[in-house]
């Protein structure tokens, strides 16, 4: 890794350190989120057999929701220095395009797993209060096992980033916050559901990267290959595309 990438992105980790918005979207949104659901499943009569907002089916979930906000932090750092030119000025110098993706990789890796770990931590107090077991361990590994749903988000943003303005870029990665959030089954069970619904649900990425963190967490692994395969070729695919359209836009500002 040379110089000129840790130089990079310790430029982009003092911006997000300096932004607000990583603290209240990135950190705090999905505190709070893990706050209001666990007061809904408190609202839910024990005869409705309803889990999926019970701490231990919550935890993973809302790890995977607030990746979607890294997501569109790292969307607003790119569009936002294509459009101050800020890129275009470094593109006079020596660094390559693999310096820039590094750059903004590597802060925004740092910056999704303290968000996991904040979440995990958070959801531990909320069990030890409920009475409902998690294991520390589990926990621990779920945050491993979604290395590749953040590469994934990460490589989304990059790419909206890339491809659109700092005006439309966010309200793109609005809609990809939405898919993940309702057709995740964060705040239902796709499980219980059938037919065309069931059918995109599984096609898509998104509850496969929420089943990966809850199974982990359980230390349940009858089904985790499949769903960490899927979850896995996803993360692939999104990063070589945002590799290869960052490079193709970088060749033509310099053409």
């Amino acid at each position: 890794m040379t110089n000129r990438t840790l130089a990079f992105a310790s430029r982009n980790l003092k911006e997000i350190v300096r932004d607000p918005l990583s603290y209240v979207f990135c950190l705090g949104f999905p505190l709070v989120m893990l706050v209001v659901m666990t007061l809904v499943n408190d609202g839910i009569p024990a005869e409705a057999n309803m889990t999926i907002f019970r701490i231990d089916n919550l935890a993973g979930g809302i790890a995977v929701f607030g990746l979607t906000f890294v997501m569109l932090f790292v969307c607003l750092s790119v569009s936002k220095d294509r459009s101050g030119a800020f890129l275009l000025r470094l593109y006079a110098t020596p660094m390559r395009s693999g310096n820039f993706i590094a750059g903004y990789l590597l802060p925004s890796l740092m910056l999704a797993f303290i968000q996991i770990m904040i979440t995990f931590a958070a959801s531990l107090v909320v069990s030890l209060i409920k009475g409902i077991e998690l294991n520390i361990g589990g926990l621990l590994l779920s945050a491993v096992a979604l290395l590749p749903t953040v590469v994934l988000f990460i490589s989304l943003g990059l790419l909206f980033g890339t491809l659109f303005s700092e005006k439309a870029a966010p309200g793109l990665c609005s809609v990809v916050i939405s898919f993940a959030s309702f057709l995740g089954g964060i705040w239902f069970d796709v499980d219980n559901t059938s037919g065309v619904l069931k059918k995109i649900c599984g096609v898509l990425p998104f509850v496969h990267s929420v089943k990966t963190s809850r199974l982990t967490a359980a230390l349940d692994f009858s089904e985790l290959p499949e769903h960490l395969l899927i979850t896995s070729a996803y993360a692939i695919a999104a990063t070589v595309l945002a590799i290869v359209v960052f490079r193709s836009k970088m060749k033509a500002d310099l053409g």
